[in-house]
């Protein structure tokens, strides 16, 4: 059994997977102290601006990972594990500091940098999973289990940071996040470098990453990561504004956690019958069904429900979208696809989150629950609309001039 272990750890997913875990466990102290101390101890109205300016923060973080960091990642020998390495030493020393200033106004520059090099290592982790896979079939079972990986290390980091945080402030969760990811670093150590460097992007490279296959289903993903952002910040002030206790908080905290894991197992198990674009159609329109029942009732546990299959839409789906990349996209340039993408997706998060932190005085649950379904389900039809177009008109290509084959045994006519 032990040697088992032994040799499970030696494998490459596994090194990336266990740094993996502890970014993640790390990620979800410091979010519970940033949200210990910007949002819940405020009113609606003065949690606003404070929520308003870290949605810009979320979003600033990807253009320096976008032009900088995605090409730095393919021409460097190892940059992708480095990235990983100075990603959580990073956010380390940055946690320490945030912890001195935390009702200060370093902090927003200090979220800013935590961001980036968060922001960074996703993109060095997308990018190295192809390294650590065996053929194209694995690599959605792969992300499947970094994902999982991911609602679970979240569960683990964010539970105890939120008994520290009530127990002792906000201070000692930052404290907890900076030991955890200076463990995280000693253990990115160990991840395998690159196979290859790539010199520069050219022209034959960013024709693979435009083609039909990767652009519309990037356009699918980018509207689903807008109804995850939308509906987080829809039910965080849909509770506030009516008064509701923590517990309700925590309902829809477990039930978006287990709607995410529940879409991580299922996404390589449907990957069996089906290609990933289904899997992300079915994505969009799942959602959509059950969002327009949440419409139609209006009520709390419905706000859970919905939350539960809009979190499973988006683990299942971008999974999918992930494995198609890395299925359709080229190799060298992979640092830069996944760094492209994430700005398009945080952006569109960050428009999603901004509908209900602007609106929330005046759109009810009913309306919220009605415009995400109308959105997730006019965008989930037009994609698996387009994939059934594609695919009848590939049946439909007229063959090359010629002679007709003959049937075998028989001559041709003249």
């Amino acid at each position: 059994m032990a040697r088992d272990l032994r040799d499970l750890e030696s494998t490459p997913f596994a090194r990336l997977a266990m740094a993996h875990a502890a970014s993640v466990v790390g990620d979800a102290c410091l979010t519970v102290a940033l949200a210990g101390s910007i949002f819940f101890s405020l009113s609606p109205s003065a949690a606003r601006p404070k929520v308003l300016l870290y949605l810009v923060l979320t979003v600033a973080p990807f253009s320096v990972v976008a032009p900088v960091i995605g090409p730095a990642l393919d021409r460097t020998r190892g940059g992708r594990r480095m990235l990983v390495v100075l990603g959580c030493l990073g956010r380390a020393v940055i946690c320490y500091f945030m912890a001195k200033h935390l009702h200060g106004l370093l902090l927003f520059p200090l979220a800013f940098g935590a961001l980036v090099l968060s922001k960074g290592q996703s993109v060095a982790k997308s990018s190295l999973v192809p390294t650590t896979v065996k053929g194209e079939d694995e690599l959605v079972e792969a992300n499947s289990r970094l994902a999982l990986i991911a609602v679970i290390a979240s569960m683990v980091g964010g539970l105890p940071a939120a008994g520290v945080l009530k127990l002792f402030g906000a201070e000692w969760s930052l404290y907890l996040a900076m030991c955890v990811f200076l463990v995280g670093a000693v253990l990115a150590l160990r991840i395998d470098k690159a196979r290859s460097l790539a010199p520069g992007e050219r022209a034959s490279e960013r024709a693979r990453l435009n083609v039909p296959s990767i652009t519309i289903a990037a356009t699918a993903m980018a509207v689903l990561r807008g109804a995850v952002g939308f509906l987080t910040f829809f039910a965080a002030f849909a509770l506030k504004s009516a008064h509701e206790s923590a517990i309700w908080y925590g309902v829809v905290l477990v039930a978006s956690a287990g709607g995410n894991f529940l879409g991580v197992i299922v996404a390589p198990v449907l990957r069996k019958r089906l290609r990933e674009e289904v899997i992300l159609a079915g994505s969009l329109l799942l959602p959509a069904v059950i969002t327009l029942f949440a419409a139609r009732s209006g009520s709390l546990m419905m706000l859970v429900v919905a939350s539960a299959g809009v979190a499973f839409g988006a683990g299942a789906g971008k999974l999918a979208f992930d494995s198609l990349v890395q299925r359709d996209g080229p190799d060298e340039i992979r640092g830069r696809a996944f760094a492209r993408f994430e700005t398009r997706f945080q952006l569109c998060w960050v428009v999603g989150a901004l509908i209900p932190v602007a609106l929330f005085e005046v759109m009810t649950k009913r309306v919220g629950f009605f415009v995400l379904a109308l959105t997730l389900g006019f965008v989930g039809l037009s994609y698996a609309g387009g994939l059934r177009a594609r695919s009848t008109q590939g049946r439909r290509r007229p063959l090359p001039p010629g002679p007709s084959p003959a049937p075998e045994g028989r001559e041709p006519m003249t």
